[in-house]
């Protein structure tokens, strides 16, 4: 039987990546993203994506709704929070550096 994925061994996993790798697997999580549908994104001028992996938004500073839990970048990573864009990446919301 497969381990479950979690988000710890998630984020241990993209660390042991080349860069080369990483930037792959970002690439590919940026066409799933679903940060440009977010009620918190639309309308702030943000052009960033990927809160979950790269952390705070710069730009985004209102809470407006979030839609986190239902894009496929934090099903497939096996997140579990929401509103990354004024929280922080789950790397940080994890506690691990």
């Amino acid at each position: 039987m497969a381990e479950k994925m979690t988000y710890e061994k998630a984020m241990e996993a993209m660390d042991r990546m080349s860069p080369e790798e990483q930037k792959a697997k970002l690439n590919e999580a940026e066409k799933m993203c679903f940060c440009r549908m977010c009620p918190s994104y639309i309308g702030t001028g943000e052009k960033r994506l990927l809160f979950c992996l790269t952390g705070k938004s710069k730009v985004i500073k209102k809470e407006n709704g979030c839609i986190c839990m239902t894009c496929p970048v934090q099903k497939s990573m096996a997140f579990r929070w929401g509103y990354y864009c004024t929280r922080g990446s789950a790397k940080e919301r994890a506690g691990m550096k």
